[in-house]
């Protein structure tokens, strides 16, 4: 069974930086990508990579300030958030598929359990 781990989520104060982390077990992926999701909103696409890392694709509001990186020895992609605002508050997801840079949550079949980030004003 695939898994996958999400981590470093937290509070941060407004203008501050995060960096999620997520790590699958298993098999490797044509691309993982990160969503969020504020209650009672539809998830969202926020950027995601292919599994060689040369190609990279961020939903345009959010281009300039999240950065999605992957190392593949540690079998991990990570999230670069800066210059948070209050609303980046979000639960934000790592998912894993065949097609390369979806935008689409549906081409996706393997999804984390979430990490909440708050940004406080």
């Amino acid at each position: 069974q695939e898994q996958l781990v999400e981590s470093g989520g937290g509070l941060v104060q407004a203008g501050g930086s995060l960096r999620l982390s997520c790590t699958a077990s298993g098999r490797t992926f044509g691309s993982t990508g990160w969503f969020r999701q504020a209650p009672g909103k539809e998830r969202e696409f926020v950027a995601a990579i292919s599994w060689s890392g040369d190609n990279t694709y961020y939903t345009d509001s959010l281009k300039g300030r999240f950065t999605i990186s992957r190392d593949n020895a540690k079998n991990t992609v990570s999230l670069q958030m800066n210059s948070l605002k209050p609303e980046d508050t979000d639960v934000y997801y790592c998912a894993a598929g065949p097609y390369e840079g979806s935008w689409n949550e549906r081409t996706y079949d393997y999804w984390g359990q979430g990490t909440q980030v708050t940004v406080s004003s």
